[in-house]
C-alpha cells in the first residue's frame, strides 16, 4: 500500500508553486484555512518562531524547502547568504532534532561545493529526495506501529503528531489513521495539550477529516490523565529528539503520560522516524529544552485568563526517561529495551 492508496489529508501543510513556499498557518486552526507564502528568511523564521509551522519531522522538511527556493532568489555572494540563513533557522526551535538534522546536512554540502549552479542542483536534490524518503518512513512507521495496536483499543496522545507535524501521514497518529484503514475500532483520548492546545485544535481537526469513521476522537484536559489511564490500552506519543539512550523529549505533558502509564502498567510508545535520534546526545540531560513566551499561558486567542504580572515557567518540551518507555517505534523497526545497545545496532 503506498501512501496515495491510503489517506491524503484535505488540508495539506504545505504546498510548492511557482518556485515559492507556500504554508498553512496552523495558529488558524480549526477556525480559518489560510496559508502564508514564505517570500523571504524573515518570513520563514516568523512562521516558525510563532508556530504557524510545527513538529518537528514537518519542521525539518520546511527548513529545506525554505533553503532551497532562498537559493532560487538570493543573486549574490549565495553560499554567504544561505549560511546566514542556516544559522538563522538554527536559532528558531531548539528542540527540534530533525530541523537540524537537515539544516547541518544543508550546511556540508554549501561549504565544499563553489559552483552556484551545482549548488543549487545539490540542495533541491536533497531537499526533495528527503522529503520523499520521509513520506516513505512515516507510512512503515504506521505499518510498524500497526503490530501493536489491537483490533479494538483505548488509546490516549498528546498534542499533534498527523499530516499538520510531519507533512505525510504522521507519526503517533498515522499509527491510528493506518489502524483506521484496517478496520480497527479505536477510541482515541486526545489532550488538549496546554497552553497552546495542538490536541484540541489541530489533533481532533485531522481525525474529524479522516474518512476513518471506526476512528471515534475524545478530547479531555490534560489534567483527565489519572482519571483515565484505568481504560486506556495504550498511550501513544510523538517526539522532537530523542538521545542514543532513548531518552525523549516531547510536548509538555508527555511525562506525565508516561509515569501515568507506569503506574498503571499500561504501554507507552513513542513513534517518530530516525531523523529525530541525535547521534551527539547520549541522554536526555544534555537536550536543550526550548521556554516559550510568558504570555501563551497567561492568554487564550488574545484573551487574559490571569494576572498581567503574575510569572510563567513554560518550557515547551520535557523530557521522558528511557524507564518510562515501552518501545519506540520506527521505519526500520520496534526499538525495544536496552535502548542504549539497540539504537545503535539501529543507526550504525
Amino acid at each position: 500500500m503506498g501512501t496515495k492508496d491510503f489517506f491524503n489529508f484535505p488540508y495539506p501543510a504545505f504546498y510548492l508553486k511557482n518556485n515559492s513556499l507556500f504554508i498553512l498557518d496552523q495558529t488558524k486552526l480549526p477556525n480559518e484555512i489560510s496559508y502564508l507564502e514564505v517570500k523571504e528568511l524573515k518570513d520563514l523564521v516568523k512562521a516558525i518562531k510563532e508556530l504557524k509551522v510545527r513538529g518537528a519531522p514537518l519542521l525539518g522538511i520546511i527548513v529545506g524547502f525554505g533553503i532551497y527556493f532562498l537559493s532560487l532568489k538570493i543573486r549574490d555572494n549565495l553560499k554567504e547568504n544561505l549560511l546566514f540563513s542556516i544559522n538563522e533557522l538554527k536559532n528558531t526551535r531548539p528542540t527540534a532534532r530533525n530541523l537540524f538534522y537537515v539544516l547541518e546536512t544543508l550546511e556540508k554540502i554549501i561549504k565544499k561545493e563553489d559552483n552556484n549552479k551545482r549548488l543549487k542542483a545539490k540542495i533541491k536534490k536533497i531537499v526533495f529526495d528527503f522529503y520523499e524518503k520521509e513520506k516513505k518512513s512515516f507510512l512503515k512507521i504506521a505499518q510498524n506501529g500497526n503490530r501493536l495496536i489491537p483490533k479494538k483499543a483505548n488509546i490516549l496522545t498528546i498534542c499533534n503528531t498527523g499530516h499538520l507535524a510531519t507533512g505525510g501521514i504522521g507519526t503517533a497518529l498515522g499509527v491510528i489513521f493506518y489502524a483506521g484503514k484496517l478496520g480497527k475500532d479505536l477510541k482515541v483520548y486526545i489532550c488538549e495539550t496546554r497552553p497552546l492546545l495542538q490536541g484540541a485544535r489541530l489533533t481532533t481537526f485531522e481525525i474529524l477529516n479522516s474518512p476513518f469513521k471506526n476512528i471515534k476522537p475524545i478530547l479531555i484536559t490534560d489534567n483527565m490523565v489519572g482519571a483515565i489511564m484505568e481504560q486506556i490500552d495504550l498511550v501513544l506519543v510523538g517526539a522532537d529528539r530523542i538521545a542514543l539512550n532513548g531518552d525523549t523529549a516531547n510536548k509538555i505533558g508527555t511525562k506525565t503520560l508516561a509515569l501515568c502509564a507506569h503506574y498503571f502498567k499500561k504501554p507507552f510508545y513513542v513513534a517518530c522516524p530516525i531523523s529525530t535520534i541525535d547521534q551527539n546526545i547520549k541522554n536526555g540531560k544534555e537536550i536543550k529544552i526550548e521556554e516559550r513566551s510568558c504570555e501563551e499561558i497567561k492568554k487564550i486567542r488574545n484573551y487574559l485568563i490571569a494576572p498581567k504580572e503574575i510569572d510563567c515557567y513554560n518550557p515547551a518540551f520535557d523530557i521522558t526517561e528511557n524507564s518510562l518507555i515501552t518501545a519506540i517505534i520506527t521505519e526500520k523497526r520496534i526499538i525495544y529495551p536496552p535502548f542504549e545497545k539497540n539504537i545503535k545496532k539501529l543507526i550504525i
